[in-house]
């Protein structure tokens, strides 16, 4: 886990021939994904085009730079209009004030974190009547160009130390496993016909994982959007879960379907 402020400004290292790509000028937000998704780079050669680099293309963050395979993960901003779009929409969240849905201003962003493998906002650092507080990325709504939205009761989640992030992340992963190994245990103790059609399915070994992640999730409300790998939206927000909604997210692997639990409601 790394603050936003760690990041900015450290050199960018090309592994391949050890070399400097350049400085971290800025982090781009996703905001309806909650990652940070491509960070600019600044370096004194390019006066015209902006210059960037997928998050996913980051090897590593350290405590004194960015390492990149090689200079072929820089990309020019025009030529990718999803990152174009992304640094228009010029969402900075630290300094952003925190309101909840019904208008209750919570505090103002003084520092985010994200999760340095894969860009994910794990949460904020909020000043909150002259004191800090932390809160988890479960809590957002929305998140806007000046303000972010959370739920109501966010206020009630608030965390001391932003190490709870990082609990609470995998509690959360470890707490759908554990439903998924109960209802697993819960299933295998009733006893039921077989039918031609599970008779078709007995050679897939995942088959009875799916099943269960659908008895979990089937008639939830979704809460974020849920993107497929190249940022196109595949469940959007608001959506209520039925098998053919939940498949598009098994489709995406194990990481597709704790993101998707984690976004949900009754």
């Amino acid at each position: 886990m790394k603050k936003s402020n760690q990041i900015l400004g450290l050199p960018i290292i090309s592994i391949s021939d050890g070399s400097e790509v350049g400085a971290v000028k800025s982090l781009v937000v996703n905001p309806d994904k909650g990652s940070v998704d491509f960070i600019i780079i600044e370096k004194e050669d390019w006066q015209v085009s902006v210059k960037a680099i997928p998050f996913k293309k980051i090897v590593g963050i350290g405590e004194y730079a960015v390492t990149v395979e090689s200079d072929n993960a820089v990309i020019d901003l025009n030529e990718i209009p999803i990152a174009n779009q992304l640094v228009n929409k010029k969402i900075k969240i630290n300094g952003s004030k925190v309101m909840t849905r019904k208008g209750e201003l919570l505090g103002e962003v003084i520092e985010y974190f994200i999760d340095e493998d894969n860009g994910q906002i794990l949460g904020a650092a909020l000043s909150v009547a002259n004191r800090e507080v932390i809160i988890a990325s479960s809590s957002v709504i929305t998140y806007g160009k000046e303000i972010i939205i959370v739920k109501e009761n966010a206020s009630n989640y608030f965390l001391d130390a932003p190490e709870q992030l990082i609990q609470d992340k995998a509690r959360k992963e470890d707490l759908f496993q554990t439903e998924l190994v109960d209802q697993s245990n819960q299933n295998n103790k009733t006893e039921e016909n077989v039918t031609n059609e599970k008779k078709m399915n007995e050679n897939d070994p995942f088959k009875a994982i799916r099943d269960q992640q659908f008895e979990l999730l089937k008639g939830k409300l979704t809460t974020k959007d849920l993107l497929d790998k190249d940022g196109t939206v595949l469940i959007p927000r608001g959506t209520v879960l039925d098998r053919e909604e939940i498949l598009k997210a098994q489709q995406l692997g194990p990481t597709g379907i704790i993101q998707l639990s984690m976004h949900v409601e009754d």
